[in-house]
């Protein structure tokens, strides 16, 4: 294949970065955009990723079916139900998905059925499916299993993210309870609106899968991040006293043990509490394995990359709903 050529949809504050990183790479096109901001559609794409014209004009309705593209990359939610009608509709064109939903990093953890009916309509129109991000879909579990490589054996994994949330869009500020009161918070958690990290089911059940542990169960913690100081990003602002983020910890249970524990403190402008970020990994075994990366892999851009370093590999996979653990390594691509 001399180019592969793309269909972006959803231009939100990271599909709008994925569309640019594209821009930059060798033998990969968008050729389609999709976005139902109005203030978005009928404009060149360059206008709304900040690159010059492309000639690709963004629509709030695509007909796949006129396109010659070979995958869409979308960008629109983060749960396997809301974009399940989406990947039905591109998988019955016959296109290969790349998703940054984050429950489609391993979808058989929370959609078993969803995650059925999608592996069984990829197959049937041969072409494949990929849920992946920096996290899920590397640091807490593509990451530590490829670790585990050089492990004889494994007893416990124990592994952290402290990252910062400034990057990221108005979604996340509102599933994180960035900028309301604590007492909206607890209110949020308990009505199921602040999830704090999406994706730790399914890190915890990949890296359980693989590793041949059946979980017991998988308990999770969410305590809100009380900011002492003045923080802003262009979605929201946060006064002293108000909710900067969320500490979200996750146990995943063997036998009555927890052999799995991640942690995701997250929060907007963190070093403004010379707090800083960082991913670490310990995992306990023969031999014991220790990885510290600091700063942190930013996630705005980890994600835009790795979204767009994995599509020639997902375009050349065998069809089906894949996993970041089942295809190889992603690697960086080259540019123009």
């Amino acid at each position: 294949m001399d180019e592969i050529k793309i269909i972006s949809w959803g231009l939100g504050a990271m599909g709008a970065g994925i569309a640019k990183t594209i821009a930059t790479k060798k033998g990969i096109r968008v050729v389609g955009a999709i976005d139902n901001h109005q203030a978005k559609i009928a404009k060149d794409l360059g206008e709304v990723i900040g690159t010059n014209k492309t000639g690709v004009i963004i629509e709030d309705e695509f007909d796949f079916s006129k396109s010659e593209a070979d995958l869409v990359l979308l960008a629109t939610s983060s749960f396997t139900k809301e974009v399940y009608p989406f990947i039905e509709k591109i998988l019955n064109a016959g296109l290969n998905v790349i998703t940054i939903a984050e429950e489609m990093a391993y979808p058989w953890a929370q959609n078993k059925e969803l995650a059925g009916e999608i592996d069984k309509l990829a197959i049937k129109n041969n072409v494949s499916v990929l849920g992946t991000g920096i996290n899920p879909g590397f640091v807490l579990d593509t990451l530590i299993l490829t670790m585990t490589g050089a492990c004889l054996d494994v007893e416990k994994i124990m592994a952290s993210r402290i990252n910062d949330l400034s990057p990221f869009g108005p979604t996340v500020m509102k599933t994180q309870g960035v900028g309301i009161t604590p007492e909206e918070f607890k209110k949020g958690i308990d009505a199921g609106t602040i999830v704090g990290h999406i994706g730790f089911p399914e890190s915890i059940h990949m890296i359980a899968d693989s590793l041949g542990w059946k979980l017991d169960s998988i308990e999770e913690t969410r305590e809100a991040i009380i900011s002492e100081t003045y923080r802003e990003t262009p979605h929201v602002k946060v006064e002293p006293g108000m909710v900067a983020g969320c500490k979200h910890i996750a146990y995943g249970i063997v036998n009555g043990e927890k052999v799995i524990t991640l942690e995701h403190p997250q929060q907007i402008h963190p070093g403004k509490e010379k707090i800083e970020t960082g991913d670490y990994i310990k995992i306990i075994g023969d031999p014991d394995i220790n990885l510290g990366i600091t700063p942190e892999i930013l996630g705005g851009k980890g994600t835009q990359a790795i979204a767009v370093n994995m599509i020639p590999t997902v375009v050349n996979a065998k069809a089906g709903l894949l996993t970041m653990k089942e295809l190889p390594i992603p690697y960086f691509l080259p540019k123009e």
